[in-house]
This record gives C-alpha cells, sequence and structure tokens, in this order.
C-alpha cells in the first residue's frame, strides 16, 4: 500500500533523499521503515531528512562472514548477550562511540523517538557485557519478519561484531526474513553486506512485514 506520508520512492534524488522535514513521531516513522525510508538528519537543529538510497544494503542472514577471530570471540566466554536490558544506553553509547566524537546524526531527538519505539515494541537492542559494564551493542528497528540495523558501537574488541553475530543468528531462528543495513561501506562489507537495487530490496520488504513473527527475547551468554 502506497504511503500517505511520503512520496513514491522512484521519486528520490538520485543520493536517496525523498523528504525533508516532518517529526519523528511513532506513525511516521514506522510509515517510513514499512516503505523503504529512514531519517537521517544532515545537522543537530536541521530539519529532519528521509532517505531511499539506491541500491539499498542488505546482510543475508545466512551470509554474515565470520573470522576466525570472531568465531572464537562469539564462542567464547568473554561476553554475555543479552537483548533489551539497556536499550536506550545502546543508543547513547552508539552516538558517542569510537569516531563521534566530533558529532554524530544520532540526535536528543532521535534517541527519544527510538526509545519510544522500543517501549511500544517496534525497536530492539543486542547488548554484549563484561559483568556489570556494557561494552557493545547493536539496536534496530523490527516490523513483521523485517529488521532495520540501525547503529552499533563497541569498547572492547569484537563486542559489535559479537552482538551483530548473535542478532543475525537470533533473527534467523525466530524466522525474520529481511535484514537492512541501509548502506554499503567496506567495513560492513567485509562482514557480509551486500548491495541490491532498490525495487528489490521494496519488494522483500513488503514480503517481509507482512509475517507473523515477532523479536522475543535473547538472554545468553556467547558461548551457549
Amino acid at each position: 500500500m502506497p504511503s500517505q506520508l511520503f512520496p513514491a520512492a522512484n521519486r528520490a534524488s538520485a543520493e536517496g533523499l525523498i523528504f525533508i522535514g516532518g517529526g519523528l513521531n511513532v506513525e511516521r516513522l514506522l510509515d517510513a521503515y514499512r516503505h523503504g525510508i529512514f531519517p537521517w538528519p544532515a545537522y543537530p537543529g536541521e530539519p529532519m531528512l528521509w532517505w531511499t538510497p539506491d541500491p539499498r544494503a542488505i546482510l543475508p542472514l545466512d551470509g554474515m562472514h565470520v573470522s576466525r577471530r570472531l568465531a572464537r570471540s562469539v564462542h567464547s566466554a568473554k561476553f554475555t548477550v543479552r537483548s533489551n536490558t539497556a536499550f536506550r544506553n545502546v543508543l547513547e553509547c552508539c552516538a558517542t562511540g569510537k569516531g563521534r566524537e566530533a558529532g554524530t546524526w544520532l540526535t536528543p531527538d532521535m534517541i527519544d523517538a527510538y526509545t519510544r519505539l522500543h517501549e511500544l515494541g517496534h525497536a530492539h537492542s543486542v547488548e554484549t557485557w563484561q559483568g556489570d559494564r556494557l561494552v557493545g551493542g547493536v539496536y534496530g528497528v523490527a516490523i513483521g519478519g523485517f529488521f532495520s540495523a540501525e547503529s552499533m558501537f563497541y569498547r572492547e574488541r569484537d563486542a559489535s561484531k559479537v552482538a551483530l553475530a548473535r542478532l543475525v543468528q537470533h533473527l534467523g531462528a525466530r524466522g525474520y526474513e529481511l535484514l537492512d543495513v541501509q548502506q554499503w561501506t567496506p567495513h560492513t562489507g567485509r562482514l557480509g553486506v551486500i548491495e541490491i537495487p532498490r525495487s528489490e530490496y521494496l519488494k522483500k520488504l513488503a514480503a517481509a512485514i507482512e509475517l507473523p513473527v515477532t523479536f522475543g527475547r535473547l538472554a545468553c551468554r556467547s558461548d551457549e
């Protein structure tokens, strides 16, 4: 069903910009994700920018590249892995993680908006812990069998990758079919992320969001 809040994807700019302005309320956010659109502001305080890039980057749930070192971290007792026990903390850590000291697109308004989505069951985090210290994590938005991974952070080597690996495993076990990561980078490419045409992505998205699956709960040590 076409969006009532955003233009059709084929009206996006060459860079993928589809809409400028609009608030970050739950209705608008969910409508955006259902139609392959996500918010990404240029600067704090500026009007919100909404994007639908072509091509689109996804991580096939059976295609994550796990190096030998990462496999050892996943299967060791180095980390405890949990879900949805520190959602807002994960976002705040993503906003202030390594490489983002000079600023981030993850503004306080964005953090508040995704926290509201989480409180309503539409957004989730997977966290890596060492004792009571949060050392890595990933968060994203879930609708049906679709999950959009938004950002991740680490404070210990491999902590974010372990969280992502466990997320991929969890989504596959729960019956998810599409893991969106929005844009390809050399780093995500090394993890197995691929690009597909936006038209193909939108077909996969339309099918995935109709699946009767839920995120459920992940609460386990990395060696289980």
